[in-house]
């Protein structure tokens, strides 16, 4: 059986410093696409673990407010563990430049007065969501990123 290597699994994650951006992976596709995965890392592991509404809503939120900072977004999805995103764009760019574009989509997230797509129609857990939540986060991660990045 071959072992596949998985980046997150190599991360020390008793050592990481949250909040951060972290180039996590460059790939370089057949084309000569460069395709750059970004750890958006927003709570300690293993110590504040984000509740699922919170998280749920900052994803749906960011989706949108970060495609406003930043061009060339693939996607933006939630870890499993519930600290962070990962962030995946067409091109590379330095962390401090997607450090500074989440700092102005956390803003937003702050400013929000409702979470977009919230229907049945358009999410698949639409009653799972916290503005609350998700604006606790985005004032501590801001917070926090704004010390390292600014």
């Amino acid at each position: 059986m071959t072992t596949i290597k998985v980046e997150s699994f190599s991360l020390d994650h008793t050592k990481v410093q949250a909040p951060y951006i972290r180039q996590a992976e460059v790939f370089t596709t057949p084309g000569g696409d460069v395709i750059t995965k970004y750890d958006l890392r927003f709570t300690q592991p293993n110590e504040n673990i984000m509740p699922t509404g919170a998280v749920h809503a900052l994803e749906h939120l960011l989706a949108g407010y970060l495609r406003e900072e930043l061009t060339d977004i693939i996607d933006l999805s939630p870890m499993g563990c519930r600290t962070g995103f990962y962030l995946i764009r067409l091109g590379e760019a330095p962390e401090a430049e997607v450090a500074e574009a989440l700092i102005s989509a956390l803003t937003k997230v702050l400013q929000a007065d409702s979470v977009p797509a919230r229907s049945a129609v358009q999410c698949g857990n639409y009653r799972d969501l916290s503005l609350f939540g998700a604006q606790e986060y985005a004032l501590e991660v801001q917070r926090g990123l704004q010390e390292k990045y600014a």
